[in-house]
């Protein structure tokens, strides 16, 4: 049962494939003195790029007083003004600081004393935020 199907199959390609090779180029691909804005214009009905743009003049519209409304609230929670630059939109991820005390040592090639001091530095090493909207909270 399975070599029939491969037969089939096999043959199938085979009369696809001399088909493929028994049509002509030049039948194809007709060498005409036709130009593209010739085959442009039959393709389209004969109209020419005048009266296409026309056809899309027709069909714009002018924004109206709600439509620019409508956009100007959208975009307006993204927009940089004096308002929102001072409103923080991307809070800071807690980094808690971590202090450290140095004792008092000996440093450097000649022994130098060093006295005791203290440093901080945070604990991760890159400060994280958060999108807005996902920590509100002051910490």
């Amino acid at each position: 049962m399975r070599k029939i199907w491969t037969n089939s199959l096999t043959l199938l390609a085979v009369v696809l494939t001399l088909g493929g090779c028994a049509t002509s180029k030049d039948e194809l691909l007709p060498h005409d003195d036709s130009t593209m804005l010739d085959i442009w214009n039959v393709e389209t009905g004969g109209g020419t790029a005048r009266q296409l743009l026309d056809a899309r003049q027709a069909l714009r519209r002018p924004l109206t007083e709600a439509d620019v409304h409508a956009a100007y609230i959208v975009q307006a929670r993204y927009t940089r003004t004096a308002a929102n630059e001072i409103y923080r939109q991307f809070h800071r991820l807690p980094n808690p600081d971590l202090l450290m005390y140095v004792f008092p040592h000996m440093a450097g090639s000649d022994p130098v004393p060093v006295p005791g001091y203290t440093t901080l530095f945070p604990l991760y090493q890159r400060v994280q935020y958060a999108l807005p909207g996902e920590r509100v909270e002051d910490y």
